[in-house]
Order: structure tokens, then sequence, then C-alpha cells
């Protein structure tokens, strides 16, 4: 054990091997791994070990399909045999909702380039694997790039391939403090003596909380048990010629794969149980809890009713081992806000469909300053302080274990952990019949409804979808008022402002009483966010973006900060509404002495004004495309401006909407979002973002990639807007969208424009495709559908309305 290395990760499982495995073949070499007791002393030991590409979000299983292919790889470059069985493996549907996922899940996957899946019919099942009882089967997905694998093997096939390229791998030498050198390395303080670091990384999985606390980071992560049990040789299982798929009946519960010549079968129960919720003890090791065979009987049941064999066979084992979760069951990683050289890989509950893309894709950020892929579905900033609340974890936690094999519908807003933070007008727009939607621990409403409604779960258009009709219809014919609580504010003041302004921002500042659009750019020239830059005058300027982005954007911003430039979140303390439509002027003005004329007040202008009893900070923006005036005030006002703004447009049509009539109204004007249209995967040049960027400006973050790229000409993929034959059903995003039987792009996002009266998607195609009238055919829930690319901002092209 050297006293200095240029990265320590901490945790020797799947996870931690793959990291530092990865930091390695990515070109740094004095590296150490230390574990408190044997390489895979904690969940890795005792894993099932089946890997998939399946996920939901797309990018993870983007990753995961790495993950899968690094394995062969891995075992050329280790000399260790990892004990790979690439059996294929097969989902399984027995209810026609489920069907219709599982044929969406088939066209996800062609869209992110995934070509190893296809659909099969129940003969087909039982052909590949004769021992599953096909009764109520409608369909299933196969892959043949899927399996299992020896976790042990695996663990020590990177270790090894580590050791190789130069890092260092310690054993049986626990770490019990982590402190910070003023100059930000770390002081890692093992059993036997001080190590110092100039990074560190918590690969702690059963003890990442602990090692979190170490470094005063309290993550939301924790841990909970999980059943398998193994059979003795079954005699059909040794008749089978060759090796059974890994199958999974999620409507039953149940995962199944062959072991030896018996089965492993794996439940993920409806009444799940945690354990030992800040962590294991430290003594904690090669050990397994005691089998609570009665708590997962309901669904243990459904596994021997869908195989039969199952019922005369002897019972070899029962493994209860704990994997430690997150609220979303999708990893935790990269770097810690306010933390510096603290990196956390953790919560990677399937480890071996994806521990490789964790380790990947944390090196290079480690490395290289970004990940290659677009991590966000992976990334702590996804969560907030709030995440790691013991009562919220412990409820979002059991809420995911236990909707493991659950359908989820898009429509679906789940109950775990509600309501956290809600909105100052909340008890008021609830009376008037809001249904709301968390993000970030926040409740937004989606649309309002009459007492008594009760949505449709659904993949295709529920019985919402008139309701969401009538408010898009009143924004185009009147107005609509729109909680804009879930808009993070964030204000850059002090003599640095325009400095610091001038390097985060690719755009030149808006002058004093103006706003402007404004992509913000990582270094390797793509997106960091898509945000509205306000400039109030005297010195005081505004950044507004989502509010679920606060965490990541904090973070880059804190990344870039210069001295003088003082960044303040405001997210929480100021709040307001949305009016817009063609009577929005009119129903601003009944509420204040003040000219709010499009003289006074132009399209993208701000300025103070008085709205009734309250001095307001108003912006002339809308992303429906209309006249619209964003409201802004403090919290502690958020309902009494909705008070004021709903008296004055009584008897001119205004209508509380929600952020379902917003996306319908978005869409026909082509209006881009974050997470759909533009993430951090994707360049302005893609998007339609370079418009606004100021390629005269110098020293801007990004400036150097995105000019490298607009000297390369047009981008492989831009993005456009097409006009869909649906019948039933509306775009969402990720469905694949195809010209003469070849794959040109995907749809980002979508939805029904209620005031011109189609299905629309914004979608990234190639720029060959992507020309107006060009016949094209998509998948919508699975079912492929004629469609036609058309010109941007359908409702309205010219921008009049918005501008008047």
């Amino acid at each position: 054990m050297n006293s200095h290395y240029r990265a320590v990760v901490i945790g020797g499982g799947v996870v931690g091997a793959s990291v530092v495995y990865h930091l390695a073949k990515f070109g740094w070499s004095d590296l150490a791994l230390i574990e408190r007791a044997e390489l895979t002393a904690g969940s890795t030991w005792h894993a099932a070990a089946g890997f998939h590409a399946l996920n939901g979000d797309p990018c993870v299983a983007a990753l995961q399909d790495y993950t899968i292919k690094l394995y062969r790889e891995l075992e050329a470059e280790s000399g260790h045999n990892v004990g790979l069985h690439m059996t294929g493996g097969i989902t399984i549907a027995s209810e026609p909702s489920r069907w219709e996922e599982i044929k969406a899940t088939w066209a996800l996957f062609q869209s992110i380039g995934i070509e190893t899946a296809r659909l099969i019919s129940p003969e087909q099942i039982k052909a590949l694997c004769p021992i599953v009882d096909i009764s109520g089967v409608l369909g299933g997905l196969y892959d043949s790039n899927e399996g299992h694998l020896d976790p042990y093997a695996t663990t020590h096939a990177y270790a090894n391939a580590a050791k190789k390229r130069g890092a260092e791998v310690i054993l049986r030498n626990r770490v019990i403090e982590l402190n910070q050198r003023p100059d930000g390395s770390w002081d890692v303080v093992t059993e036997k003596g001080s190590i110092t670091a100039e990074h560190v990384v918590n690969a702690g999985g059963l003890w990442a909380r602990q090692l979190g606390l170490m470094a005063g980071v309290d993550l939301p992560v924790t841990p909970m048990e999980h059943h398998y049990l193994v059979t003795e040789d079954i005699r059909e299982v040794a008749a089978f010629d060759g090796e059974l798929p890994v199958t999974v009946d999620l409507d039953g519960f149940t995962y199944m794969r062959q072991e030896r010549k018996g089965l492993l079968i794996g439940v993920y129960e409806l009444n799940p149980k945690h354990w030992n919720m800040d962590g294991a003890p430290w003594d904690y090791g090669i050990e397994l809890i005691p089998a609570d065979v009665d708590r997962i009987m309901p669904e243990l049941a459904k596994g021997f009713e869908r195989f039969p064999c199952l019922q005369s066979a002897g019972i070899k084992k029962w493994v209860n081992g704990a994997f430690t979760f997150t609220p979303d069951g999708n990893p935790v990683i990269g770097p810690v806000r306010g933390v510096r050289n603290y990196w956390v890989a953790c919560g990677v509950m399937a480890g071996f469909s994806q521990g490789g893309g964790v380790g990947k894709s944390l090196a290079e950020w480690m490395i290289h300053g970004e990940p290659q892929s677009d991590v966000f579905g992976m990334d702590i900033a996804r969560y907030g302080a709030f995440a790691a609340n013991r009562e919220y974890l412990k409820q979002t936690t059991r809420q995911f274990y236990s909707r493991r094999f659950v359908l989820t519908f898009p429509n679906e807003r789940l109950p775990a952990a509600r309501v956290l933070k809600r909105p100052g007008a909340y008890a008021a727009m609830s009376a008037a019949g809001c249904q709301w939607t968390p993000s970030w621990g926040l409740e937004l409403p989606v649309y309002f409804a009459p007492k008594g409604f009760v949505e449709t779960l659904s993949a295709k258009r529920s019985n919402a979808f008139q309701i969401v009709a009538a408010e898009a219809r009143a924004v185009r014919q009147a107005a609509g008022l729109l909680d804009t609580s879930g808009f993070a504010r964030y204000r850059i003041s002090g003599p640095a402002a325009e400095p610091f302004l001038d390097k985060l921002l690719p755009v030149k500042l808006p002058k004093a009483g103006r706003a402007k659009l404004a992509p913000m750019l990582g270094h390797d020239g793509r997106l960091k966010g898509d945000l509205t830059l306000i400039n109030w005058g005297k010195g005081e300027y505004w950044l507004m973006g989502s509010y679920y982005m606060r965490e990541f954007h904090l973070r880059w911003f804190a990344g870039q900060a210069i001295h003088g430039a003082e960044l303040t979140d405001l997210s929480d303390a100021v709040t307001g509404f949305l009016i817009t439509g063609p009577k929005a002027r009119e129903i601003v003005a009944r509420t204040t002495h003040q000219d709010i004329s499009a003289a006074a007040l132009p399209f993208m202008g701000c300025a103070e004004r008085d709205i009734g009893l309250l001095r307001a900070k108003v912006a002339r923006l809308s992303i429906a495309g209309e006249i619209g005036f964003e409201i802004n005030v403090p919290a502690v006002e958020h309902a009494s401006l909705r008070e004021t703004l709903l008296a004055a447009g009584a008897g001119l049509g205004l209508a509380e909407v929600g952020y379902y009539a917003m996306n319908s109204l978005r869409l026909e004007k082509s209006f881009g979002i974050w997470s759909r249209e533009f993430t951090q995967g994707y360049t302005p040049a893609m998007t339609g973002l370079d418009r606004w960027i100021a390629y005269d400006k110098v020293n801007f973050i990004g400036r150097d990639a995105v000019l490298r790229a607009r000297g390369a000409g047009s981008p492989d993929k831009v993005l456009a807007t097409i006009e869909v034959d649906a019948a039933d059903a509306d775009a969402s995003g990720y469905e694949p969208v195809w010209l003469n039987g070849k794959k040109v792009g995907f749809a980002t996002s979508g939805g029904y424009g209620h005031s011109i009266g189609t299905s629309l998607a914004l979608a990234l195609m190639a720029p060959e495709a992507a020309v107006p009238g060009t016949e094209v055919t998509i998948h919508v829930v699975g079912v492929e559908r004629s469609a036609r690319v058309i010109g941007n901002s359908p409702y309205d092209p010219q921008g009049r309305m918005m501008r008047s």
C-alpha cells in the first residue's frame, strides 16, 4: 500500500472493480481499490447475476447494452473466465397492457440501436423454453444478448484487468475515516494506515451510506432484502438440449434461469422488506439473511404455476440477500456538489447489467470532465437533500421494489412520499379540481377535473383527453392560468455577474429590461441546459430553468464560479403564474395601473409591475406560443396572485390549466423542452438551439467544440416535426421513425395538438429524411403508423400571436 494515489476506489464489489478497471483503461494508473474484506463480500457474491438491457430509461438501457458486450473483452484482457452463459432472454406478457408495453419496448430498442431483440409468439416462447406453461401468454420479447455469469469470477476479472494496467487491489483493510485537505485531496484513514488520494470514489454497496457520511454526504440509498431459490436437479431441465433462456414473467413477479441441471427462481414481491436502512454492520460479509418464505409465497406461487416442473422439484437452497436500492431503482453516480473530488457509484441494484456502464461513465467523468453518454438517469444530482430523508427513502424504495415487475402507465402518478412540497395555492387549486404530479418533490398541476373524476390508467389516450383538450382550447381562444412553481429561478448579481454569465452562456447578454433564451453548453459542446436569461436591470440577472434540474445546475454553476459573481437559488422563495392567450393582456391590465402595452412591455421584455396588491417581476414569455406574462412573486404571495388573476379574468374566459395542456400547445409550436428535445447527449445544431449562439463571442464554455462542429457541416440528426396518423394513442418519446423500412430517427416527444386537430411528434432524424412532405412511419405503443414530416410550428408559424 502506497502513501499516495491519484484515486482510491472504496468497495470491492463488481461496481468498485469496474470503476477501477475503467479508470486504468482510460489512462490513470496510480490507483487503488480498497476493500474491507474480500472481493465480492457484500451484495455481489450472492447475486443471481443475470443481465439484460431492458430499463425504463433509454440512456441507462444503452449503458446496460455496453456492459453486456464488455464481458467477452474483459475475459480476453483479464485472462479470467467470467462464467458467461449467453442463453438469450425472454420477457413474457400475459396481460393486454403488458403486451402493448413489450411491443413498445421492442420499438424503443430499435431507437437506441439494440437490434438483438425480436417479438415472439407464445408458441415460439414454448419452443425456446419448453418448461414454461404458456397458458394466458400473449407474446414475448426475446433478446439474444441476455444471460447470466459467475459474479465472483466477473469481479475478479475486472480487478485482474485493472491490476495488469497498474492499479493496486488492497484487501482486508477497512476505511474508517475520510478527511478532506485544503487542496481538495483526501486523507483516507484505514485500519492499516493513512493514504492521500486526489480523488475518492464511494463504491461501498451495502456500506455506501456510512462512507458517504464520512465525507458529510447523506446518500439516498438503502438496503432491502431479496429472495431467490435454487432447486435440485429437475428431469425436464436435464433433458433439454442446450441451456434454457433467462425468462422473466413480469405479470407473475418472477424470473428464472438455469442453474446446472436445476433452476434458479427469484421474485419481486409486493410486500418487500428493508434491512438495516442506515447500512450493513461493518463485520457483515459473506452471509445471508434468514429466508422469509411466507412473505414471498403469493408471488412464488405464480412462479410455480408458470414453470410447473418446480412443483415436484426439491429445493437445494434459499438465498435471501441484501441489495442497495435508490428511490427510482437506478444507480447514483457522479460528483457531489460542494464536496470536491468526491465521487459516488452506489445503489447499483442490477450490478451485472449496469456495472460496466457505471464504471465507464464515472471514469470518463473523472478523467475527461464529462461522460460520453447522457447519464442523468443515474446522476446523483437528480436528487436533492430531501431524498435522503429516512421516511422519504423508505416509502420510495418500497414503492420501487414492489413495482419492479408491475406495469406502470405513463399517466400514472405514484403515491409514495406524497405530498412533500406544495405551491402556495395548493389547497385552493385542489378545491378547484387540480390533479397533481410530483417533480423533485414538488407538486405540479397536470389538469383540472370535475369533482370525483378518476383518470383511467393507460398507455393510450385516457379519459382525461377531453379535459386537456378543453384547457388547450381555452388558451388559444381566451387565456389560461398556469402555476409556474415548477420553474427554477437563480439570481446572479455582484460586480462579476456579467463576466460570469458571459463565460457560462454562449449568448450575448440581454440589455436591461430584456430576456433571452439561453442554451448552456458543456466543454464538449453538448447541451448542459435550456434556460431563460432575464436582465431586470441594476445589475440583477435571473436564470430560469426546470425545477427538477436544480441540483444538477447548481453543481454546474459552482464548478464555473468566479470571484465577485453571487448566485442565489430562489426556486423555493419565488414562484408565480403564467397567464397566456389572446386575452392575457386585457386580463393583466385589469390588475395594474401601469402600462403593459406591447410598446411598454414587448415580447421578451421584463419589468416590475404592481399586480393587485402585489409588487411582481413580469416577463413577456410563453411556451404556449401565445401572448404571455410570466408573473413572479414571493412564494408567500402565490395564493394571492392566483386570486387576483382569476378575479381579473372573470367573464373573459380565463381557465386554470395544467402541464398536459401546455405539452399539447408547445408541440403545436415545435418548442422543445429539457429531457426530451434537449439533453446532455445532444448538440445545439441537432436541436436548433444553435440559432441562439453568438459565435463571435470569445471565452464561453464549449466555444471551441461548437466552432469545430460548425466547421464540420450538418449534424447527423436534426429536429423535425411529424404529423402522425394516430388512432387512440400518441407518441411519447423514443419511438423509431422509418423511411422505406430503414430507421432514420426517433421521436423525442409527442402528443395530440388539440387546437390543430392532429397527433404530433418531435423527432431527431437524418437530415435527408427531415424534409417537409417526406412520408414516414412511426411506432406508437408498438403499432406502426403512417406519418409525414411537416414544417415546424404548425400553429402560427410566423409567431405573430406571442409577439403581439
